[in-house]
């Protein structure tokens, strides 16, 4: 795994204002499908839930609307304005924790859960974030350079371009962007940066278009490296690995795990964390063991979920959701 870089926190800037949340509009993915992929139904309507990603808050809102009275949804997430859109939710069921996912198992004792009924990531960037050209996470407008999700947080993307050495810089275009063209890229922004500092969305998107020579029809030649960049700096790989298995750790017995991906990276560490808790491999047939002894699937797949031709043609940016559903195992006979 690459490793981030820090910055002390003299570094860090002032906690951004959120006003600008309501200016952008999002449209959650796979909306219905993911909040009735929980079964919030019967028993299970009175549970304990967890929303890891916020974002703007669709899955949350709906998961409420069908929670009962004495259920609890606590909600994480990691963008100021985010955390703002949710701090309007006035519902005593309800908690928000200013967090990545991958601290739920510390954020869930430090609140008495010990364990919950059902967790949903809805993973990527939302459109708000996208659309802000302020944030730095597109190149369609021009805006500064910074990509973080938590603005309180970290290293700005122009910062990390600064400094970055060229092999490292190639190597994280490639892993995170699944780009061809990665060496010329790094090479390219190593050399602009000797000429001035990269600080903008459109100095970067420049910088690539001229490296790379061709790219799908349709595809902007930044889209890749600009997702790389944006995956490296806000750790989403190593969130989603530890998120994961705190995920499952946090998980009771017949309680549901509903992932949503949106690129190949995510989705194949979802698939394989399913997969190799599903499919346990049996010792031979012809040893002395009892039925009772042999291993144990400990979770079931349940679904593999994308969005519907009307969803896509709605909201293009849903076209490549992947939502995979499992079940954690035993499954409680009495569970409804």
């Amino acid at each position: 795994m690459i490793t981030t870089p820090t910055v002390p926190d003299s570094a860090v800037p002032d906690r951004a204002s959120p006003v600008a949340a309501a200016d952008f509009q999002h449209r959650t993915v796979l909306l219905d499908e993911a909040v009735d992929a929980l079964a919030l139904t019967g028993a299970r309507a009175n549970g304990v839930f967890v929303d890891g990603t916020f974002g703007r808050g669709g899955h949350s809102r709906l998961i409420l609307a069908k929670l009962g009275a004495s259920a609890r949804l606590v909600a994480f997430d990691k963008d100021l304005q985010a955390i703002a859109t949710a701090e309007q939710i006035d519902d005593p069921r309800f908690t928000i924790v200013h967090d990545s996912f991958a601290t739920m198992g510390a954020a869930l004792a430090e609140r008495g859960v010990a364990q919950v009924d059902g967790i949903l990531l809805d993973l990527g960037i939302s459109s708000p974030q996208v659309d802000d050209a302020a944030r730095g996470f597109s190149f369609r407008n021009d805006g500064p350079l910074d990509m973080r999700m938590d603005t309180t947080r970290g290293m700005s993307a122009a910062e990390w371009l600064a400094i970055e050495n060229e092999k490292t810089l190639e190597k994280v275009i490639k892993e995170y962007g699944e780009e061809r063209f990665a060496f010329q890229i790094a090479k390219a922004i190593v050399a602009r940066r000797a000429i001035e500092p990269i600080s903008t969305t459109r100095q970067l998107a420049g910088i690539v278009a001229g490296a790379v020579k061709t790219r799908e029809k349709g595809k902007d030649p930044a889209t890749r490296t600009f997702q790389a960049i944006r995956i490296f700096i806000n750790k989403e790989l190593e969130d989603l690995e530890i998120g994961l298995n705190q995920a499952y750790a946090s998980l009771a017995p017949g309680g549901i795990m509903a992932i949503i991906s949106f690129h190949s990276l995510e989705d194949r560490m979802v698939k394989r964390f399913f997969a190799a808790r599903a499919n346990v491999e049996q010792p031979d047939r012809r040893l002395p063991i009892r039925a009772v002894d042999l291993p144990q699937p400990e979770i079931k797949l349940l679904a593999k979920v994308k969005p519907s031709d009307a969803e896509v043609d709605a909201n293009p940016r849903a076209r490549s959701a992947v939502m995979r559903v499992a079940r954690r195992l035993p499954f409680p006979e009495d569970a409804a």
